[in-house]
C-alpha cells in the first residue's frame, strides 16, 4: 500500500469564516484555538466519526471548477438559508445537489430518505 488517508484539505481566501461556515453545516466544531491569519485551521467531527478538515489560508479566490470535492447529507434549503448556493438540482438521473460554499467551492448535497 503506498499511502493511506489521513485529512481532507480545503483552500479559502478567508479560512477563518469559512471554517466556521463548515461548522455550522456540517456540525463539525475547530480543534484547538481560535487560530490566525496565516495558519491553516483545523475542523473536526465532535462524534469521531468524520475527517479531520484543514481550512488553508490562500491569497488567491477560486476560479475553477473544484477537481475533488465533498459530500454531504443535507438539506439544500437549509444550506441556502446558511449561505450556500444552488450550481445543480438534483434531477436528469442524478440523484444529488450540486451545492458551493460561501467561497464558491462545490459539494454534493444527498438528500436523506
Amino acid at each position: 500500500m503506498p499511502a493511506k488517508f489521513k485529512d481532507l484539505a480545503l483552500d479559502a481566501l478567508d479560512h477563518q469564516m469559512l471554517a466556521d461556515w463548515w461548522c455550522s453545516a456540517i456540525g463539525y466544531v475547530r480543534r484547538g484555538s481560535p487560530g490566525s491569519p496565516e495558519w491553516p485551521v483545523a475542523i473536526v467531527d465532535p462524534t469521531g466519526e468524520g475527517p479531520l478538515i484543514w481550512l488553508n489560508p490562500v491569497p488567491e479566490p477560486k476560479t475553477v471548477k473544484n477537481r475533488m470535492h465533498l459530500d454531504v447529507w443535507g438539506d439544500p434549503a437549509e444550506l441556502t438559508a446558511a449561505g450556500a448556493r444552488m450550481v445543480a438540482e438534483r434531477g436528469g438521473g442524478r440523484e444529488w445537489h450540486v451545492m458551493a460554499d460561501p467561497e464558491g467551492n462545490e459539494f454534493c448535497v444527498f438528500e436523506q430518505r
